[in-house]
């Protein structure tokens, strides 16, 4: 948390030597410190793109389904997911917690009544045991109304649905169980 009183403090101290304006150094000592807090909270690591998988889902895959078993196939353990095509009938989205910021985490399921337009992303990262999990959210829009949500209970596709997997290698990142919350974290 920033501390504002150190923050007009140091700013009433500046003005007096320096001919510039307050507001000035306001702006500049706030961005400054904000800028730290966020790389201190913010967990990162780079790599580079290695192959490159174009997919089509037929009518009846499951979005997830199909795509960890292909990674698992293909020994990919990181990568990057585009998705667009068609979420059939039937098909669930978990669409949030039921209550936004409680100790115990109840997630909401959807279920699509009908065939649905979809576009979605996500990533693929190892659990603990090493086997590919994605982590997907799909916009499923039919008419003017659009549902969002995790992939993971479920989409069935309704046609075809076509996917970019971008893979990345040298990173190490994995999926690590959240005490707190029950989700597997990414631990980039």
């Amino acid at each position: 948390m920033v501390n504002f009183d150190l923050l007009i403090a140091y700013k009433v101290h500046k003005v007096k030597k320096a001919s510039r304006s307050p507001l000035f150094y306001v702006i500049n000592i706030f961005l400054r410190v904000q800028f730290q807090e966020v790389i201190l909270i913010m967990k990162y690591t780079s790599g580079k793109i290695g192959r490159v998988f174009v997919v089509r889902l037929e009518d009846g895959d499951i979005l997830h389904g199909c795509i960890e078993k292909l990674a698992l196939n293909e020994k990919i353990k990181a990568a990057g997911v585009i998705a667009v095509g068609g979420a059939d009938t039937g098909s669930r989205l978990v669409t949030g917690p039921e209550k936004g910021r409680s100790k115990e985490i109840i997630p909401m399921e959807y279920m699509l009544r009908n065939v649905h337009e979809a576009t979605g992303t996500g990533t693929i990262f190892p659990d603990k045991t090493g086997k590919p999990i994605l982590h997907m959210h799909l916009a499923c829009g039919r008419k003017n109304k659009t549902k969002t949500g995790c992939v993971r209970t479920g989409v069935k596709i309704w046609h075809v649905c076509e996917i970019l997997i971008y893979e990345i290698l040298g990173v190490k990142s994995r999926r690590k169980k959240d005490l707190v919350t029950g989700f597997e974290l990414l631990e980039p």
